[in-house]
């Protein structure tokens, strides 16, 4: 996979005439240069359902005139740039409109996106209708005809349908309809039949070539749906929806699959589809420097316009950031992520059945405390190896199925430790704790929101009694240490008894445990990582924080990089060396909804310390090639950056200890 990407979105209405009239081979090429860019997604066929090329199988645009895929192609395999191909799966705006019967519907029997064909927007095909052989013709006739470097199908997965097709297709099998489950089933099947075509299809033509299925997330757990992927394209605009929590916690999971993969952002101030959005430099720099930190390669998303010129502030914008790449690359090829902590995603492991939730921000709470906290970590589903990591996460809703309660016990006899939060490590009934962590469950806590005591030493804060919003769960001792206890409130709010504007304050009365310690863990009674994605409160944290030093004495790695700051440890086996990631910048909210990247302020003086075993012959920033001065005592490495501007590589060349690479 190239580093430097960049997906070129043509989505072009019919209505528009004509269309890549100002295609220009050189000036395609001048921008694919300006923009420091080695591949690009182009197009063969866009949601409006229009082929950019002459077609048998589909219709070519009615307003292009000559093969704009092979001029593109052409042009940009002349300069060495490689050339995936993308075609629109899901959505066929042309088609739609002549065959409604073969849309996607709900349970209301209405369409999806748009709920009608007076409304502006696509409609979502079901594969489980003639459509798909119509997709399967696209897909072979583009693979044959053209020497494309990879195939990219969009807006495409498990979809709920129930369509005239799906329906009859249950009713004979003699299922009912109205039964969600079997239903379920149905979706599985379709899904997994359309990537099994597809994949027959390319590999009857071109064997070998890529393949990636986009449905805007990469589903963790999923990993029968990840395999029928070569690689993985994690779409993630931060401006666009996704913000700047998602990319890191999809990216965690990704490394640890031994699959490439790339982290995809925009180049738009808003998201897709916006014409005339650019956002700063800085927004760019730093987020494809997130993306090289955490194992991936790089792509940005670009529309081009219909006439077929491409913008020249764009291919500048995106040159800044992909300049900075390219000279960094050698330091990020064949990397593995370093990680003292693996949190078990509860996209994988499911909600807790008595939980009465549907969804959870927890990940992404826990994920923004690991950043902060400058842990090193990676996002597990159940079939990694829980002993390589020295603590686990299970964040507030955990369901212990039987096969996961095994694997837990036997990861706690090879010492490691746990940290549980909330739901976690209740059994299925929520009635006893399957693990032992030192608690005695009572029952679910009477009060919401109660108050939260901490028996140790704050980081920030002094000794209070602190809010905590999310529900809790009501402990007793039974072995563990308590860190911290919980305050009842007077009473819970409701129409007779309210106090002030929010919520009661604390009575001081002794509601029990609500931090513990055992020798195998943490447990807190709180759904406390749920509770910082929403609210954010310093608190949660600190709690958090405090919980994992005790499990975690001896980190790999520490930093007085602020909390904002983002830190990874990247090791090069085949290189014999590490490499430390460091980054700073802060998004800001600009409109409602947008968070920025705009000024980055310069870190001076960033100190940071490496446990490894392993001989340490020299230290240097890269791609600067300026060497460190550095310290080692007791296994342990130190070093100072003078500057972090944005980015900064740190590069620890080592000497193996034993046969197998030691770096904790």
């Amino acid at each position: 996979m190239r580093f430097r990407q960049v997906h070129l979105d043509f989505h072009t209405s019919e209505a528009i005439a004509p269309i890549g009239e100002r295609f220009d081979k050189g000036q395609f090429q001048e921008m694919l240069k300006l923009g420091h860019v080695d591949s690009v997604t182009i197009f063969s066929k866009c949601h409006h359902g229009w082929a950019y090329h002459p077609s048998d199988a589909n219709e070519t645009h009615p307003g292009l005139s000559f093969d704009l895929l092979a001029a593109m192609i052409e042009a940009a395999h002349d300069i060495g740039v490689k050339t995936p191909v993308y075609l629109s799966a899901g959505l066929d705006e042309k088609l739609a409109r002549r065959h409604p019967e073969w849309l996607i519907r709900d349970a209301n029997d209405q369409t999806n996106w748009v709920k009608g064909f007076m409304l502006p927007g696509y409609h979502q095909f079901c594969l489980n209708s003639p459509y798909l052989e119509i997709l399967i013709d696209h897909i072979r006739e583009v693979v044959s005809r053209y020497d494309l470097d990879g195939l990219f199908l969009d807006i495409i997965g498990i979809r709920k349908c129930y369509c005239h097709s799906c329906v009859e297709n249950v009713r004979q099998e003699g299922k009912d309809p109205r039964d969600e489950k079997a239903m379920q089933r149905l979706w599985e099947k379709t899904y997994a039949n359309y990537a099994t075509r597809v994949k027959e299809t390319v590999q009857s033509i071109k064997p070998g070539l890529p393949i990636f299925h986009n449905g805007g997330h990469i589903t963790r757990g999923r990993r029968d749906l990840i395999d029928m992927n070569t690689h993985l394209e994690l779409e993630s605009l931060p401006t666009g929806g996704w913000g700047y929590d998602h990319f890191p916690l999809s990216a965690r999971y990704a490394q640890t699959l031994g699959v490439d993969f790339l982290g995809m952002t925009g180049k738009f101030h808003t998201s897709w589809g916006e014409f005339g959005g650019y956002k700063h430099p800085n927004a760019l720099r730093y987020e494809t420097a997130l993306s090289i930190a955490n194992g991936a390669r790089c792509s940005i998303g670009d529309q081009l316009h219909p006439d077929g010129y491409m913008d020249a502030a764009t291919y500048a914008l995106i040159g800044a950031a992909y300049r900075e790449i390219e000279a960094k690359e050698a330091w990020c090829v064949k990397t593995t992520n370093v990680a003292d902590v693996a949190l078990l995603t509860l996209e994988a492991t499911g909600l807790h059945p008595k939980a009465n939730v549907t969804t959870s921000d927890s990940d992404a709470g826990a994920v923004r405390m690991l950043l902060e906290g400058k842990f090193l970590f990676d996002v597990i589903d159940q079939e990694n190896d829980f002993t390589a990591y020295k603590v686990l996460i299970l964040p507030d809703y955990v369901a212990m199925e039987d096969e996961l309660q095994s694997k837990l016990e036997h990861f706690l006899l090879q010492g490691g430790k746990i940290l549980a939060t909330g739901w976690s490590c209740l059994n299925l009934e929520g009635t006893r704790f399957t693990i032992d962590l030192g608690v005695r469950h009572v029952g679910i806590n009477p009060y919401r929101p109660d108050y939260f005591r901490p028996l140790f030493n704050l980081g920030s804060c002094r000794e209070a009694s602190y809010i905590f919003y999310s529900q809790g769960q009501k402990i007793e001792l039974a072995g563990g240490t308590e860190l911290a206890h919980r305050e009842n409130p007077y009473f819970n709010r409701d129409l007779f008894t309210f106090c002030s504007h929010q919520h009661t304050p604390s009575s001081y009365v002794y509601g029990g445990p609500g931090m513990v310690e055992s020798e195998r863990g943490v447990y807190i009674a709180w759904n406390i990582f749920e509770d910082y994605a929403t609210k954010g409160s310093l608190i949660l944290k600190e709690a958090v924080l405090h919980a994992l030093d005790c499990l975690l004495p001896d980190k790999t790695l520490q930093t007085n990089l602020p909390a904002q700051g983002v830190v990874t440890l990247q090791d090069q086996k085949e290189e014999n060396r590490l490499v430390n990631h460091l980054l700073y910048a802060t998004p800001i909210r600009r409109g409602k909804n947008i968070e920025v990247i705009e000024d980055i302020v310069p870190m001076f003086d960033v100190q940071v310390s490496v446990r490894t075993s392993n001989h340490v012959k020299n230290v240097y920033m890269a791609p600067q090639m300026t060497e460190l001065p550095f310290t080692y005592e007791e296994q342990t490495l130190f070093y100072t950056v003078p500057k972090l501007d944005c980015h900064q590589m740190v590069v620890i060349e080592y000497e193996c200890s034993t046969k197998e690479e030691q770096v904790h």
